[in-house]
């Protein structure tokens, strides 16, 4: 194994001290308890909106704090959920008086330690609503959940609740506007190569040289099936059979297509992927009104990808091109 860390046990902190050397205009980090903070939080009369699990996914989720987005994210150790305590931190310092969104993804230990930060948020008088992120349509269920997983689609939810939220939306109405887009939205993905946990020292599972493994999860969990590798155009078809046959589409439908890397895939292969994904919707009649390509949603250095379909109305794509200024997305502003 070789990764540029010093000990295993500090990977996160040092990280995160990094994170908000890096961009001290857009962020504040706390690193104890392990937070990252909007710079001007709490912004008073708005709705906070909070985020955050196992790390080893970046930009996911501290890369999506700021305007228009998350106003905290909560980095647990990699591949782990954060306990309650910094999550109740993060609650607190970014409620403004409007009460604060959890937007959590489907992993049993994320739902466990948010609900219980959001009961002790109550007991301190803050409203806390959540909304459960479980876009993947891989399985139903995984080693890490009781349903589907919350994978890449968790980054359009935080960014169009993050905008409703900035646009002065009520707390309710943010949430709403949440699960909304995570019904609207489904994603596969697919793995060429495991990736190597930095305290486990090995990788998280074993592929051939020849094998893809079709339905991947974000932490190294199995998918569908094992296959021998085929040229990218036939692992995007097979990638969207699955995403449509779980949510149709009619012709003259709109969508966003998310291209997401999974941390180790160059951007000329996303492309390709991406090529694919527009060629194969224009046959269906489907419109891609809105797209994004790159390094999302990752899974440390693992090579693959996924895609993403959210299903869009003139709603969405307002909210979807609002301004926007984290670190790893901003356009707008």
């Amino acid at each position: 194994m070789k990764k540029l860390i010093n000990d295993p046990k500090d990977v996160v902190v040092e990280a995160v001290a990094g994170f908000g050397a890096a961009h001290s205009d857009l962020v504040t980090v706390s690193l104890d308890p392990v937070f990252i903070a909007r710079a001007d939080a709490p912004v008073a009369g708005k709705v906070g909106i909070v985020s955050g699990g196992g790390s080893g996914h970046e930009p996911l989720h501290g890369g999506f704090v700021g305007f228009g987005m998350l106003d905290a994210a909560v980095p647990g150790p990699v591949f782990t959920s954060p306990t309650p305590d910094p999550i109740l931190a993060a609650t607190k310092a970014v409620d403004g008086g409007a009460g604060v969104l959890h937007i959590v993804k489907n992993y049993t230990g994320d739902v466990l330690n948010f609900e219980t930060a959001a009961d002790l948020a109550l007991a301190e008088g803050i409203e806390v609503r959540s909304v459960i992120v479980d876009d993947d349509v891989a399985v139903k269920d995984s080693l890490y959940t009781a349903g589907r997983r919350g994978v890449a689609g968790t980054v359009l939810v935080e960014k169009l609740a993050g905008a409703r939220a900035e646009a002065g939306g009520g707390l309710d109405e943010v949430a709403d506007l949440a699960t909304k887009v995570n019904e609207r939205t489904r994603t596969m993905g697919v793995a060429l190569t495991p990736c190597v946990v930095p305290h486990a020292g090995e990788p998280s599972f074993t592929l051939a040289d020849d094998e893809i493994e079709i339905g991947i999860g974000i932490h190294g969990e199995p998918g569908r099936e094992r296959i021998p590798l085929e040229p990218a155009d036939r692992i995007v078809d097979r990638l969207l059979a699955a995403i449509l046959e779980d949510l149709p589409y009619a012709p003259g439908e709109r969508a966003l297509v998310l291209v997401n890397g999974m941390g180790g895939t160059p951007q000329v292969e996303l492309f390709i992927v991406f090529r694919r994904v527009a060629e194969a919707l224009a046959e269906r009649g489907i419109e891609v009104a809105r797209s994004l390509v790159g390094n999302y949603t990752t899974s440390l250095e693992m090579q693959g990808v996924s895609i993403t379909l959210l299903k869009l109305d003139d709603e969405l794509i307002e909210l979807w091109d609002a301004p926007v200024q984290t670190a790893a997305l901003r356009w707008g502003r």
